[in-house]
């Protein structure tokens, strides 16, 4: 068993250095100025579209097929629904609209707790279980990849152009 946990590791780390990310630019973001929050906020919008992305077509499904816990996977589904919709909503709007900012952070306690949920039982419990981990890995990374490659040439790149007039 101790070998399915280390297969889990890339996965599980790679999700868990994602959320520490946002986190972190959900943080940054509060003590940011008008101009940096705009930055910010294109930033963590990127980062969450590649991540649940990966995490509904990908890891999901994996997960959801060796656990017996629909409650848990519908529940993290319905909170990736109400991330799109609020993104959906916040893409509508300029970062100086006073309904941004609002919506923005209630993304990040949205977010914040679906993170704690992942990360206290849904992955735990995952790691747990016979999931070929090398096989979703490989899947996740590849997909992860063409997914940033995709993204940067589009959206992606607002965010990496306004970053680096930022710096200089």
């Amino acid at each position: 068993m101790a070998g399915k946990a280390a297969y889990a590791s890339g996965v599980v780390e790679m999700l868990k250095e994602d959320h520490a990310k946002v986190k972190q630019l959900f943080e940054d973001y509060e003590s940011a100025d008008s101009q940096e929050q705009a930055e910010i906020a294109a930033t963590a919008i990127f980062e969450l579209e590649i991540h649940a992305e990966l995490e509904e077509k990908l890891i999901y499904p994996a997960i959801r097929e060796a656990l017996d816990d629909n409650d848990m996977m519908n529940e993290a589904v319905e909170e990736h629904h109400l991330v799109h919709v609020l993104i959906a909503e916040l893409k509508k709007l300029k970062p100086k609209d006073e309904k941004f900012h609002a919506k923005f952070c209630v993304l990040s306690e949205l977010v914040k707790h679906h993170i704690e949920e992942e990360e206290g039982e849904m992955l735990p419990e995952a790691e747990r279980h016979d999931i070929d981990w090398d096989v979703l890995e490989a899947a996740v990374m590849k997909r992860k990849e063409a997914l940033m490659a995709k993204s940067s040439k589009k959206t992606g790149s607002k965010a990496k152009t306004a970053a680096k007039s930022r710096r200089g």
